[in-house]
């Protein structure tokens, strides 16, 4: 196999487009109604070694009478490149497009409109805050009602003008420490609240803000003399928030005049405030304070004139085959219908991502995807944005890449009519089913009996050479996400290139129930461990075209974790094994992670902010580590390791690196300095493709 192979069908698979997000625009005309369907789409170029931003539009015609029933979707406009934009934002009367861009280090504030551009305002140039936050996590960028004011959140300015007389304290504190929020979050520091008035050009900055808080996802409030925010609690110190919906927030209402109140209960986690359309409700998600960095989330919805707040969706602790399995995933930023009595949601159900609906009168949970019998063509479903009703979608599976496609709301016991706006470029003829997996009784869990899991299967449509095909375990990190039957480019280009992939959902993946994520506290290093060897197993019983003597197992962050275990306590089953920024050993990492609160949850200790390591705690770590195994090693392993990394150090993976080289074993590492834990360069993946692909086929 020749490295410009391996490259070639890494580029085809991973150079698809998929949509990212959606407006929706509506114009009423004597006979039809039309709706403009605006997206955005994000592209790997591996020429460039980034990923480029466009737009497309796209004209959907109903009739007068009938506006629920699509009748014409016109060809879509050419494709528009999006360079140096931030964020954008489209307001909600006149369609006008706020856009924060980046040119030549400086950040703009640009307003257009259908004549082009009405307003810029150099954003840098006022000197009233710092960098613009355009992470999920903090930012946002929303219209007032008027639309003469934006709201966005920036880091507190630090060029504050030095007068003589304290030339010297600035040279005192120009080395004081600043905590930031973690891996992804580097200069992250203290957010602040901006506003911008179009009318006058001005920039200010929002005063009243707890200072024990760090604000962001801030939206005006109805009458836009006040705005709602979610405040991260960062005493006693900051904890890395990236992929962790566990950190103490709340949601709070600030006056114009500084006054701040909170309007949610203490000591939870909230996130994504969402307004109803006639301003009456709030919703958001809510978790538990620590426990998993990622778990089911329970959606409340605050009615504003009362002030009371109500449960819409529970926590799901143990779902029902087939039913909904809770809230997983954050809200899409438009996600109300338009009277004000529905909200729509994607969210993980098992082994897939399906596309949901509650009803507030009822609190009745519904499933808008097609039907169960139709997820062999799409087990995923992403809602984009739902606008006048019409959802806007982006479907994939592991033999389909993203697939925008739309449809309007259904009335009561109807199901939805979808229309395919854009299809992708090519479909792959892979095979590919979900393998459902329950544990051996000698494998269950004396707390959380009855759990099972399941994993998906993709694999060629022919074996190559007519032999059997060679098996990659591929394994998740979180621990607690998922893998979903849905489009990946890693798992495409595996079996592009003749190699059979099990993606595993071992107890602890996000789609089970709360029961399943709780059931791994404490048995990391056992009972996950023993999860994904029972899927392998389990796959290699039902289908006999899988090779048992050529296996191989990969993962990133808790996914490498589990991949060093594997070939550490079943030495004699896999053959080679590539990890990605992997947890070796959790006692050294104990004190160098940005969320070393979860390096005592895995291993069931309580954890608080004093915490100090016993040796009881450490010899736990030790003991549910990889490196425990390293001398049992036989499989070949890559390394490979974010010098950037703020959530598992490369050290971690210089430590196995090292525990194998004395024992002569076969090693080797690859060393990225610029990039973190995610390892989410493209030029990096392309890399680590090439390197894990050349590994496998070397000693498969």
């Amino acid at each position: 196999m020749e490295p410009g192979q391996v490259t070639g069908v890494y580029g085809e698979v991973s150079g698809l487009p998929a949509p990212v997000a959606a407006h929706v625009s509506e114009e009423q005309l004597p006979e039809v109604r039309i709706y403009t369907v605006n997206t955005e789409w994000s592209q790997s170029d591996l020429v460039r070694g980034s990923r480029l931003r466009y737009s497309q539009q796209w004209t959907l015609i109903t009739d007068s009478n009938d506006h629920k029933s699509i009748r014409t979707v016109l060809p879509p406009g050419p494709c528009v490149p999006l360079s140096g934009e931030l964020l954008s934002g489209v307001s909600p009367v006149r369609g006008l497009r706020a856009v924060i861009r980046e040119i030549s280090g400086h950040q703009l504030l640009e307003i257009w409109d259908h004549q082009g551009l009405r307003k810029c305002l150099n954003l840098t140039a006022f000197n009233k805050h710092g960098r613009v936050y355009d992470d999920v996590q903090f930012g946002c960028l929303s219209w007032s009602e008027c639309e003469n004011r934006l709201l966005y959140v920036a880091e507190k300015s630090k060029n504050t003008i030095q007068t003589y007389d304290d030339e010297s304290a600035c040279r005192k504190d120009r080395s004081v420490y600043s905590e930031d929020w973690g891996e992804a979050l580097t200069n992250k520091s203290v957010p602040v609240i901006c506003v911008v008035n179009l009318q006058s050009g001005s920039v200010g900055v929002l005063q009243g803000v707890p200072p024990a808080v760090s604000p962001g996802q801030a939206l005006w409030a109805p009458g836009s003399r006040s705005v709602f925010f979610v405040g991260w609690y960062h005493e006693p110190f900051r904890l890395g928030l990236k992929f962790c919906s566990n950190r103490r927030s709340a949601l709070f209402k600030l006056e114009l005049d500084g006054n701040c109140e909170r309007l949610s209960v203490d000591n939870v986690s909230v996130s994504c405030p969402r307004l109803s359309p006639d301003g009456s409700t709030l919703i958001y998600l809510q978790g538990r304070v620590f426990g998993p960095h990622n778990q089911c989330l329970s959606l409340q919805q605050l009615d504003l004139k009362s002030g009371k707040t109500s449960t819409l969706l529970d926590v799901v602790h143990r779902p029902q085959t087939g039913e909904f399995a809770g809230v997983y995933e954050a809200l899409p930023p438009c996600c109300w219908s338009a009277d004000g009595q529905r909200v729509m949601f994607s969210s993980a159900r098992r082994n897939w991502k399906d596309l949901f609906m509650v009803d507030r009168r009822s609190n009745k949970v519904t499933s808008l995807s097609d039907s169960l019998s139709d997820l062999s063509v799409y087990g995923s479903w992403k809602l984009l944005t739902v606008q006048k009703d019409l959802m806007v979608v982006c479907c994939s599976s592991p033999n389909t890449p993203p697939t925008l496609r739309a449809g309007f709301l259904p009335s009561a016991g109807e199901a939805v009519t979808w229309r395919t706006l854009q299809k992708p470029v090519m479909t792959f003829d892979f095979h590919w089913k979900v393998v459902d997996v329950t544990p051996p009784p000698e494998e269950n869990n004396a707390h959380y009996s009855g759990l099972d899991f399941g994993a998906v299967l993709v694999k060629p449509s022919r074996p190559f050479h007519e032999a059997k095909t060679p098996l990659v375990v591929f394994i998740h990190g979180g621990p607690h996400s998922q893998f979903s039957a849905e489009w990946n480019s890693t798992t495409a280009g595996l079996t592009k290139l003749g190699l059979a992939v099990l993606m595993v959902n071992y107890r602890g993946s996000t789609g089970f129930g709360q029961d399943s994520i709780l059931s791994l506290i404490g048995q990391i290093g056992t009972q996950d461990v023993k999860d994904v060897q029972r899927a392998v197993l389990t796959a290699l019983k039902r289908d006999t075209t899988l090779d048992p003597e050529r296996l191989a197992v990969i993962g990133g962050s808790h996914g490498g974790f589990l991949s060093c275990h594997l070939v550490g306590q079943y030495p004699e089953f896999y053959r080679a094994c590539a990890a990605r920024n992997p947890v070796i050993n959790a006692a050294t990492l104990v004190g160098t992670s940005d969320i070393v609160d979860w390096r005592y949850t895995s291993m069931g200790f309580q954890y608080s902010y004093d915490q100090i390591p016993t040796a009881e705690a450490l010899a736990a770590m030790l003991e549910k580590s990889p490196i425990t195994h390293a001398a049992q090693i036989k499989a070949p392993v890559l390394l490979m390791l974010g010098g950037r990394d703020r959530r598992v150090s490369p050290h971690q993976g210089l430590e196995l690196y090292k525990a194998l080289k004395s024992r002569a074993s076969t090693v080797r590492l690859l060393w990225f300095p610029e990039d973190g834990h995610s390892l989410s360069r493209v030029d990096t993946q392309a890399d680590c493709f090439l390197n894990t692909v050349l590994w496998l086929h070397q000693h498969l």
